[in-house]
This record gives C-alpha cells, sequence and structure tokens, in this order.
C-alpha cells in the first residue's frame, strides 16, 4: 500500500498525558498538531476543554483518556468521564479496560462495559478506542478481547497507555489485527519513538499510532521523501499471521460466590 507524507501524518495521535503537563504544554502540543496535520491530540481528561479551544480552527481531533492509565475504576465512573469529557469538547475517547475483571475470568463484565462506552460514544457523535494494555495480558487474553470488539465494534483497539510495564509489539498488533475484523481498526501505542518503529507498526496492521515523538518522525520521513525524491512509500501488508500462543484459559473461578465477591469490586 501506498502512503504519502499526509497519509503518515493522518495516521498520528499526538500524546502529552504527563501528569504535570502545563498550559504551556498543551498550546504547544496543539500548535504541533496543527502544524503537522496529526490526527488527534491525546491528553488527559482534565485538559480536554483546554485543548478543543486551542483547536476549535483545525481539523485535528480532541482525544481525552478516560479511566487511565489503570482502568482500576467502576463503569459508572467511567461513563460519567466519558460524558464530561465529550461535554467539554472530545470527539474522541481512549478508555483502559478493567484489567481485574480480566484476570477473574469475568468475561461478561468486560464485554458489557465495552458495549455500553462504545455506545455512549456513538450515540455523542465520538469515536472510541479500547485500550488493552496488553502487557498485563496473555496472548489468549489479547485474542478474547480483540473478538469482542469485533462484535461490539468499537472505532479501535489499542495496544498499551505508554504507562504500564510494556508498550506495544509488532507480534500483539499482527494478533489484534487478525481478529478483530475488518470494522475494528488498531492503535499501537506506548514506546513508539522512531520512524523504523513507526514503519514497522504499520507494516504489522496499526491503523493508527500514538506517540509523543510524532514531530521527531515526521521531520525524519520528510527528509527522507527528499532526499529519495519520492512522494510515497509502498510498505508490506500484514501478510504473515502473528504466531498464536497456546496460554490456556484465564483463570477460572470455580463458584459463582467468587464471582459476586469480585463483582462488588468493579460494578
Amino acid at each position: 500500500m501506498k502512503y504519502t507524507l499526509n497519509d503518515f501524518s493522518q495516521m498520528i495521535d499526538h500524546t502529552n498525558l504527563h501528569a504535570d503537563a502545563s498550559f504551556g504544554d498543551m498550546v504547544k502540543l496543539c500548535n504541533e498538531a496543527k502544524q503537522y496535520h496529526f490526527k488527534m491530540v491525546a491528553i488527559n481528561q482534565a485538559q480536554t476543554a483546554t485543548c478543543a479551544k486551542l483547536l476549535a480552527d483545525s481539523e485535528v481531533h480532541t482525544g481525552a483518556a478516560v479511566s487511565f492509565p489503570l482502568g482500576q475504576t467502576t463503569l459508572r465512573v467511567k461513563s460519567f468521564e466519558v460524558h464530561d469529557a465529550i461535554e467539554k469538547g472530545a470527539d474522541e475517547i481512549d478508555y483502559v479496560v478493567n484489567l481485574t475483571a480480566i484476570k477473574n475470568g469475568d468475561f461478561d463484565y468486560v464485554k458489557s462495559e465495552m458495549q455500553t462506552l462504545v455506545q455512549l460514544c456513538h450515540d455523542k457523535g465520538a469515536l472510541c478506542k479500547v485500550i488493552f494494555e496488553n502487557c498485563y495480558l496473555t496472548k489468549d487474553e489479547i485474542r478474547k478481547l480483540a473478538l469482542f470488539a469485533k462484535e461490539v465494534g468499537p472505532d479501535f483497539i489499542k495496544t498499551s497507555t505508554g504507562f504500564g510495564v510494556g508498550g506495544a509489539t509488532l507480534e500483539d498488533v499482527k494478533l489484534m489485527k487478525e481478529n478483530c475484523g475488518d470494522n475494528v481498526q488498531v492503535k499501537a501505542a506506548g514506546g513508539i519513538r522512531n520512524t523504523d518503529d513507526f514503519l514497522a507498526m504499520i507494516e504489522a496492521g496499526a491503523d493508527r499510532i500514538g506517540t509523543s515523538s510524532g514531530v521527531k518522525i515526521m521531520d525524519a520521513l520528510n527528509q527522507r521523501f527528499e532526499q529519495d525524491r519520492v512522494t510515497y512509500l509502498e510498505l508490506r501488508a500484514n501478510e504473515k499471521e502473528a504466531q498464536k500462543a497456546d496460554v490456556g484459559t484465564p483463570d477460572d473461578h470455580e463458584t459463582e460466590g467468587e464471582y459476586d465477591l469480585w463483582s462488588d469490586l468493579y460494578e
């Protein structure tokens, strides 16, 4: 597939999720996003109104992170965060799944949470991205979540927050892409800081890239285009299947009472 510089810039979610990010940092982030024609700025929910105003005269989207970075809030809290962020100007939402529910094997809850938040976003005209935080998941859990997404229909499934013990990997991107269906896209995020990693993630199947190094990546790509005197790069499609590890099934609780005990923690 052929990619122009504009195609690449439109695949980048320009990111600043630091806890100490100032108003000046947000101005810089938004100005860079407008200058480089990035698709979105990825920011903490508290920065939503600020960035929406700064981007009002542009086509750059405002993306709010919800239940970030741990995902350890109840569905009611996540729903409020989504509603509040969209009300303040967000048109894309990246929320973190409930990892406790996943590790308890309570996939009914995880699917129900996904259905609720995706519907809430879509009813309000916003895109919804589901962050898996793959570094804490088995390959089988990643596959299960991707299959849920295929059924539920979020706009994207996303590899990582960038705040866990690991970030995006090519293997995980391929695994997610192979199981989420044709109508759900994949966002790779976490540790993507140079052009080689950026292009490799796209070749593996990523449709959107979350990175704080977007300016550096685009400057390097622009230099490469000029040096090679080309107007596009042709990247290979994801032809290779990701290795499917036989990791068994998630922890199965033997009694309904155990589910009831844990569900009190996150419902």
